[in-house]
């Protein structure tokens, strides 16, 4: 069953929509009779909740412009009710008073499509084929963006362009003198007008960027002069840029010259801080332009849709690299077999493929351990303070519907009623973001533990009045916080579009990420002291993340999930809910990751005995079993997994160099013969030209030799 919190945002909704079919009524009825106080009061009110619902629940009043009772049709709504309350007022003649104000209404709806015009030619001339980070694009004629009012939001801008006209109009009302309302009409006339004015000075040369052919021009320009060699290629949800962030550092640090491919507009700015150029480019036959770049290597940290579209580039060699291992289905996905290479932690992971037969041949494996785990600190034996601290971290429910995905549903609640019980233990609580987006279930349950942490927080605060962090701890978090805000918050206006940001972004800003990495270090060390050692914590926010959680932990609870790959990593004791069905036999063997856990029941038995050999580690029988299952699972520590990354990228972009000279020679005694991948490159710009989907033009589906490579678009 839905939460409680989600069934009562519904209820807000519900409400605040009936209170505006009760204004309109209201309005319509006091027009007509007339009733002078109610025509004024529901006509106040009816524009007042739409002005409020515009700034803060923009989502339900996109609900209305789904049955086509958009802003602009409920403004004329209400501005010819109040013309047929005028009407029906005593003292107001229609044709010397009224007939004046209805035509300065009319003149004033055309100066707001006039703006609206204005405003739709402003964002085509400030939308290019592409967007960059990192990358000086003065080049390119950046200026910074118009009001926000005027250029992007239609609907703020009539409603409040509207306020005087009304305002007017119900003086008019109460005085029957139409002089009233023509006052109010003529300051939204000027405040449409001179809008519309302001606007157009944006289409002048002065402030428009470069057209997008000339853009386009300079992007191979750049290309040509940076000379990247290994990218990162990424495409995904508003949700998802985390699987390509957690892989920042490592490309940072790879030899060559790197680089970001993105496709997805919002995304360069969900990508973390970092010192690498990034380029987004949205459209396939733009893309196609790496294509005589000096870019040899793709790493792809996820699969989408659109990444068919990058593997059609032949000179590029491309490797996934996954944004987590773990056991699950998930993690050897048949799509892997389109990648010239497939990059894994560890031994465990080429088993799987192996195991998987997906069609993702051995000879393609290449094992490069995991170096985005250097910060999780190793196992210092057993807990020193009075405390164990136990961080339980399930995963989501998935897409498949397999009760054993997570053990929020079946076992979780009965984990932490445990897991409380125990007055030594301090609980973490770690839930994945996506819990109960598929099912309802999960949702429930997790707003039930979440509501089980809360009511044991406040019984341990009660018991220990007095004896929480000092002021001094709070106020350093404060600081820390405010530190890392200025750092990771870019200092863009609220006007700002993405051109502005562009030229914002366009100086590449050195040893920025190691500011935030530092500042983020920090901020972590303030809050963990800003609350007692014995306070138990809910955690739902990015910040702190999984690793730092990691290193507060003295043992970790949770099910088949990459949490528990990268945790085997400090060798500390961990915990798995078996919520499958199988038999705990059957679990170990069918999931290597859990080979060295505690199996947990979904009835939560086994927590007792995992907190006793937690705190005596002289108890503990799985310490070789998680150093050997270590191994399997992450590779050896020697040479370091960085090293082992940068020579598997070294290794590919040499390939396709090799790959690269044997095409030249052997295209060079062919007459006539074009450069491999123009035909199918130009096929894709004439379907876009036609505005036809690219996997729909049979040219786009045909490699040069004839075979079959259809895109997915």
């Amino acid at each position: 069953m839905p939460s409680a919190g989600f069934a009562n945002r519904r209820a807000l909704k519900l409400v605040a929509l009936l209170a505006m079919l009760i204004a309109f009524v209201a309005q319509l009825v006091g027009a007509l009779l007339p009733v002078v106080p109610l025509f004024i009061a529901a006509s106040v009110v009816n524009l007042g909740l739409d002005l409020y619902l515009q700034h803060k629940q923009p989502g339900l009043l996109s609900l209305l412009g789904k049955i086509r009772l958009d802003i602009t049709v409920r403004q004329l709504i209400r501005d010819m009710l109040i013309l047929v309350g005028l009407l029906h007022i005593p003292g107001i003649n229609p044709l010397k008073e009224q007939a004046p104000l209805t035509i300065g209404l009319l003149v004033f709806y055309v100066a707001h499509f006039a703006c609206q015009a204005a405003a739709v030619l402003v964002r085509r001339t400030r939308t290019l084929p592409f967007l960059t980070r990192n990358i000086d694009s003065s080049a390119l004629h950046l200026t910074k963006a118009p009001p926000r009012l005027l250029a992007r939001q239609t609907g703020r801008r009539l409603l409040r362009f509207s306020v005087p006209t009304t305002l007017g109009m119900m003086a008019t009302a109460i005085t029957r003198d139409a002089l009233w309302g023509g006052i109010g009409l003529a300051v939204s006339l000027v405040l449409a007008i001179a809008g519309t004015v302001y606007l157009a000075t944006w289409l002048l040369p002065k402030k428009r960027a470069v057209n997008s052919e000339k853009a386009l021009e300079w992007l191979d320009e750049w290309l040509q002069e940076y000379q990247p060699t290994v990218g990162m290629y990424f495409s995904g949800g508003t949700t998802s840029a985390y699987q390509a962030n957690m892989w920042l550092s490592t490309l940072a640090e790879l030899d060559g010259k790197p680089i970001i491919v993105l496709r997805e507009r919002f995304m360069v700015q969900k990508i973390d801080a970092t010192d690498i150029p990034i380029v987004c480019i949205p459209k396939v036959a733009n893309l196609m332009r790496l294509e005589h770049s000096a870019l040899k290597v793709l790493l792809h940290p996820a699969n989408s849709g659109k990444t068919s579209q990058i593997l059609r580039i032949p000179s590029i060699k491309h490797a996934f690299i996954n944004h987590g291992e773990s056991d699950k289905l998930s993690s050897c996905n048949p799509y892997a077999k389109a990648y010239d290479e497939v990059w894994v932690a560890g031994p465990a992971a080429r088993d799987r493929y192996q195991l998987a037969d997906i069609g993702v041949e051995d000879k393609d494996v290449v094992e490069v351990g995991r170096p985005q785990l250097s910060p999780i600190k190793a196992y210092e034996g057993a807990p020193k303070g009075e405390y164990t601290t136990v961080l339980y971290a399930p995963t989501w429910e998935g897409w498949d519907g397999n009760p054993g995905n997570t053990s929020v549903i079946l076992a979780g609640e009965n984990i932490v009623r445990e897991l409380l019980a125990d007055p030594k233990v301090r609980l973490l609580y770690k839930p994945h973001p996506m819990t109960g987006s598929v099912d309802p279930e999960a949702g429930a349950a997790n707003a039930r533990i979440k509501a089980m942490v809360q009511e044991a927080i406040a019984q341990r605060a009660a018991e220990r009045e007095g004896q929480g962090a000092g002021p001094e701890a709070v106020a350093e978090l404060e600081a820390r916080t405010e530190e890392l805000r200025a750092l990771t918050t870019s200092s863009f206006g609220k006007s700002a579009d993405e051109l502005e940001k562009m030229l914002i972004q366009s100086a590449p800003e050195e040893g920025r990420a190691a500011a935030v990495a530092e500042a983020t270090a920090a901020w972590e060390a303030a809050y963990w002291a800003s609350f007692p050692e014995w306070e138990h914590r809910i955690i739902t926010s990015a910040r702190p993340a999984i690793f730092a959680c990691f290193n507060q932990a003295d043992v970790l609870i949770s099910d088949v999930s990459s949490v528990v790959s990268d945790y085997l990593s400090s060798e500390k004791p961990y915990a798995v809910a078996n919520t499958s069905g199988m038999s705990e036999d059957d679990f170990r063997a069918n999931f290597p990751t859990v080979r060295a856990a505690t199996i947990l029941t979904p009835e939560a038995d086994g927590v007792a005995g995992l907190l006793e050999t937690v705190r005596n580690p002289e108890r503990d029988t799985l310490v070789q079993a998680r150093k050997e299952l270590k191994e399997h699972l992450l590779g050896p520590s020697d040479p370091p997994s960085l090293a082992r990354f940068n020579a598997a990228a070294l290794a590919l972009h040499a390939a396709a160099e090799e790959r690269q000279v044997r095409m030249e020679a052997r295209l060079a005694g062919v007459p006539g013969q074009r450069d491999e991948g123009t035909e199918a490159h130009e096929a894709q710009e004439a379907a876009e030209e036609m505005e036809l989907d690219p996997s729909e033009s049979p040219e786009a589906g045909e490699s040069a030799d004839g075979s079959e490579a259809r895109a997915t678009v």
